[in-house]
């Protein structure tokens, strides 16, 4: 059955009537190239100046574009972007976090020497999957001598350190006041 619209695309197409559009889609089966094609051997539109190449405007291929994205609903309404570009300016997100968690160290050290070094990235995975065994032997550690510092580009500097320092120093100051009053 021919549509109204396809009949409308057909008449702006050919600049024919409606009657003559309507005719030629029901002789093609509904099918407009068909039916440019019968119009043209009918004698009612001339042959594309072209040698028959037809070429859709920019802003019909804009329109066609929109109405498939807003068909198959990836289309976000509030910002205009797709769903497959979002997820992979999360996943760029991602791996910009792994690299610089994976350039910045962070170093556990006794009396000067150092005992270890693990990429940042390790240290977040075992504080979110065995925080209550990881955070008390960080704490542990602060009263058996043991310091803590960070190094790399990103977190080596001295306010992050003199952080850690810090609380190195108010362990120190536990454990005297602890150790003082025991005697």
């Amino acid at each position: 059955m021919v549509t109204i619209e396809q009949v409308e695309k057909l008449r702006e197409k050919a600049n024919v009537t409606y009657e003559e559009a309507r005719n030629a889609l029901d002789a093609c089966g509904g099918d407009i190239l068909d039916a440019m094609i019968y119009l043209e051997q009918r004698g009612k539109i001339q042959s594309p100046a072209n040698d028959g190449c037809f070429k859709h405007s920019q802003q019909e291929n804009q329109s066609e574009q929109e109405q498939a994205e807003s068909e198959h609903g990836k289309r976000d309404t509030a910002q205009g972007e797709t769903f497959s570009s979002l997820m992979g300016r999360f996943f760029r997100w991602c791996g910009v976090i792994l690299v610089k968690g994976n350039t910045n160290t962070f170093e556990v050290s006794r009396n000067g020497s150092p005992i270890i070094s693990v990429p940042v990235t390790i240290l977040v995975v075992l504080l979110i999957l065995a925080f209550w065994v990881v955070l008390p032997l960080i704490v542990i550690g602060l009263f058996f001598n043991c310091r803590y510092s960070f190094h790399g580009p990103d977190l080596g500097r001295t306010e992050v350190n003199n952080v850690m320092d810090s609380a190195a120093e108010a362990a120190e100051n536990i454990k005297k006041d602890v150790s003082g009053s025991n005697r």
